[in-house]
């Protein structure tokens, strides 16, 4: 079973305003399919796919319609809340403590998952046991540098970054590869960035204060840099956020 093509894949961005307030949640989502393998099996059997934070994400499901996903999350309710929950069957446990067998799924994703995490070493450990030999791992994580607002001149309409975390429930800012590679026991096998330099002001601009209508046109006034920036952007290009992909060895 191959994974979705890309086009109707992002056409599945669940973020309202996909190209404007959620032009960001796209830029994810073309990363995370960027790193993601075409294939979990090479027999015809549907996959096992465990998404851990998957309660009001399902990009899992989304990404590989067709797999048998499992949605793991530690708040019972925020399950059944993404727009895969419909195909996925349901679970409230601990990522740091999961309740499977060792190499129960083909892949396992923790996408925006790892930095909420106090005892990341044992989620990340957790991970690797439940995937089987050959089976995959994929994260996405902002870096460790990652700043908001992008923008020193965004301050003055934007949030305070440390509230931001607090509403997103951050226990950390991000990581850079060095400290995933420790996690995981060594450097991914696939990488790709995204929100750009030029892309992240419509990112400060979706989580600012202002309304509506100046929102709608600032992001006028920043369309053609904008798309130009997200249209050029490679797995390489600098970003604020990153793709990971591991293959269980």
């Amino acid at each position: 079973m191959r994974k979705s093509p890309l086009r109707p894949f992002l056409a599945r961005n669940p973020f309202p305003n996909a190209l404007t307030d959620g032009l960001f949640y796209r830029e994810k989502m073309r990363a995370i399919h960027r790193i993601a393998p075409d294939r979990l099996l090479d027999s015809p059997a549907p996959p096992r796919v465990l998404e851990i934070g998957g309660g009001r994400s399902g990009l899992a499901s989304l990404l590989y319609p067709g797999a048998r996903i499992v949605a793991l999350d530690w708040d019972h309710s925020l399950l059944g809340q993404g727009p895969g929950a419909a195909t996925s069957d349901h679970v409230c446990a601990d990522a740091c403590a999961l309740p499977f067998p060792d190499g129960a799924f083909d892949a396992v994703t923790l996408f925006d998952v790892l930095e909420h995490v106090p005892n990341d070493t044992a989620a990340a450990g957790e991970a690797l046991r439940v995937t089987r030999p050959g089976g995959w791992v994929l994260v996405s994580t902002p870096d460790a540098t990652w700043q908001y607002p992008y923008y020193r001149f965004m301050r003055r309409w934007c949030p305070p970054e440390s509230e931001l975390m607090r509403e997103w429930g951050h226990v950390r800012r991000g990581y850079m590869v060095e400290a995933l590679a420790r996690l995981f026991g060594s450097r991914p096998d696939r990488s790709a960035t995204f929100v750009n330099p030029v892309t992240a002001f419509y990112h400060d601009v979706s989580f600012s204060r202002l309304g509506e209508r100046k929102r709608k046109l600032l992001y006028a006034m920043a369309a053609p840099l904008t798309l130009a920036g997200y249209l050029l952007h490679r797995p390489r290009t600098l970003g604020t956020e990153t793709a990971f992909a591991w293959r269980r060895t």
